[in-house]
């Protein structure tokens, strides 16, 4: 697991690449290194995922698994007096986070290291945003929708893209069973965003 974007710490040289996305209305720099997930451009799943993600301004949110970054700059940019919290286990994503914050002049948000959920234990949020590792295992997948709930607020909303026919679906039949509801709010190119509200 070592070489692979999800472990603490990627083995390997740090092969660096820039980009530019534009997004949301807004043009986002980024600084990305190899040990990354989908290090030399924006994948598909993450874009989908921005373009369709629901935010409010004034929410807290919380992006998952954030690789270099991108879903939180975002999310941070369209909520300008919310508060966004960005978590990875890839020390070497965290880093590159971090200095994308501040090349795109973020003052909104911050990067934390660790696990899933242990950066944010006793936090709860309006949107937690997510494109999860499915190459980490089912398992770890099912872990973030199963512990969602106590990370969101009443009518939060856990916000999820996949590729339906490689592993979505049961992304989304366990969303249904933890939640109670599960929605499709866009379908592209055999990905889709599944949302599931708190409903207390």
């Amino acid at each position: 697991m070592s070489y692979h974007y999800f472990s603490k710490e990627p083995i390997g040289s740090e092969r660096y690449f820039k980009f530019e996305v534009k997004i949301r209305g807004f043009l986002i720099k980024i600084i990305s290194c190899s040990g990354i997930f989908s290090a030399r451009g924006l994948d598909k799943g993450t874009r989908i995922l921005i373009e369709n993600m629901m935010i409010k301004d004034g929410w807290k949110i919380l992006d998952l698994g954030t690789g270099y970054g991108i879903i939180g700059i975002v999310a941070a940019k369209l909520a300008p007096n919310g508060y966004v919290i960005m978590t990875d286990i890839n020390k070497r994503a965290v880093r590159i986070a971090r200095l994308n914050l501040k090349i795109n002049k973020v003052n909104n948000a911050e990067v934390r290291w660790g696990n899933l959920y242990e950066p944010v234990k006793n936090e709860i949020f309006d949107a937690i945003l997510t494109n999860p590792p499915i190459s980490a295992g089912l398992k770890v997948c099912y872990e973030i929708i199963e512990k969602a709930p106590i990370h969101l607020k009443n009518r939060g909303i856990l916000q999820i893209v996949a590729r339906h026919n490689k592993g979505g679906k049961r992304l989304m039949e366990k969303m249904r069973e933890v939640f109670g509801n599960v929605d499709i709010i866009t379908s592209r190119g055999g990905y889709r965003v599944y949302i599931s509200r708190l409903i207390s």
